[in-house]
């Protein structure tokens, strides 16, 4: 969701730079490169080492202020609605898989549409978050289907190491750097390049 679909993955990255800005911390890219695709408990852990704020008073800051952030309005990504409609028009059931809280997933769908989507899976409805395959195989069971019969969309190695580890086919459109392409991952520049027509034949031979 945040980064593939609509643009809060740098609302997020913003929110970090902010709080750890504030304390002190490193605050430029390299230092926000770790927070990318994190859920709220393991970024807050992270900020609590590097600034020296207690792990639940960093958690409560970031959580009011992202949700401030994205209630004020989020920006779609190119292509993703064509490529959400796409996907209904083919028969194609949709997922939704993210690392943000439930309350923040419920502000992104009401904006990209519910109808949209079979189902969706927000941090802390499973016994583990990403980068652990817990999120995927849990939305795959939601859709009625093997794990290995999924696409996942990705832009974060965390998120791309989570749906990998469930044995979903990945296509990543990298909002930050360290994912690369190799068997069954494929890399491309824009969710507007995603055609599930002819996706399966980008992954041929791919395992």
């Amino acid at each position: 969701m945040d980064g593939t679909l609509v643009d809060t993955e740098r609302d997020w990255l913003a929110t970090l730079a902010e709080l750890l800005a504030e304390h002190g911390a490193a605050a430029d890219e390299t230092a926000l490169a770790p927070f990318a695709g994190l859920p709220l408990d393991g970024a807050a852990e992270l900020v609590a080492r590097r600034s020296g704020l207690a792990a639940h008073a960093a958690r409560d800051r970031l959580d009011a202020s992202f949700t401030a952030r994205v209630r004020a309005g989020v920006t779609v990504q190119p292509g993703a609605l064509a490529l959400l409609d796409s996907a209904r028009r083919l028969g194609v059931p949709v997922a939704l898989v993210t690392a943000s809280e439930r309350p923040i997933a419920d502000l992104v769908l009401a904006t990209l549409g519910p109808h949209r989507f079979t189902c969706s899976v927000a941090h802390g409805e499973t016994p583990r978050g990403k980068p652990h395959p817990d999120p995927y195989l849990a939305a795959a069971r939601l859709l009625g289907v093997p794990a290995t019969a999924c696409l996942a969309l990705e832009d974060t190695p965390t998120g791309a190491a989570s749906a990998r580890a469930a044995g979903c086919r990945v296509v990543a459109v990298p909002t930050v750097d360290g994912i690369q392409e190799a068997p069954g991952t494929l890399l491309l520049r824009s969710l507007r390049d995603v055609d599930l027509r002819a996706l399966p034949l980008s992954f041929e031979g791919a395992t």
